[in-house]
């Protein structure tokens, strides 16, 4: 599986960093805990199981338009085979132009298998995930894991990558 993902500018990352902190040091579950290198804050665009070589060029098309502004606002949960806590990412329309662009750009190339339905542009929900886990729990409401500013923070998505599942590696686009 290949997905496209956006990276946040450097006090975005701070910030989400942060909140990772703070979750480990309550003893909750956190992706603090998670050591591979490849583990940051990031947005997933789109993702599909056989990408075609002809993506790439649509995907660079695409995200030609980064930087684009970010809004984070609170926290979504999702449960499934796992728990997920994470910080919501508003709907705004630039993001919902770029990803809706991303979305398209796989699903249009030429020999690549379908996206991933959950990233659907009318499906998606934009996220940047905190803590994932089975059966895990977070007992905290957004002003104590977020402080004062209750889960609202502004910057800007400045770079894209992609991660391949198989080998675990990311690669700019």
């Amino acid at each position: 599986m290949l997905s496209v993902e956006l990276l946040p500018d450097e006090a975005t990352e701070r910030a989400v960093r942060e909140v990772w902190a703070r979750l480990r040091r309550a003893g909750l579950v956190s992706l603090a805990a998670h050591r591979h290198p490849t583990n940051r804050p990031h947005l997933t665009l789109a993702a599909a199981a056989e990408p075609a070589p002809g993506a790439r060029a649509g995907l660079a098309e695409a995200l030609r338009v980064l930087p684009v502004p970010l809004v984070l606002d609170g926290t979504v949960r999702f449960g499934g085979r796992a728990n997920v806590l994470a910080w919501a990412v508003r709907r705004d329309e630039p993001l919902l132009r770029l990803q809706g662009a991303v979305w398209r750009a796989l699903r249009d190339a030429s020999g690549c298998a379908p996206p991933n339905p959950l990233h659907d542009p009318v499906r998606w929900c934009p996220h940047l995930t905190l803590g994932r886990g089975r059966g895990a729990v977070w007992p905290l409401t957004d002003g104590e894991l977020f402080g004062a500013a209750g889960g609202v923070f502004a910057g800007r998505w400045v770079a894209a990558r992609t991660y391949d599942s198989v080998t675990r590696t990311t690669a700019a686009v």
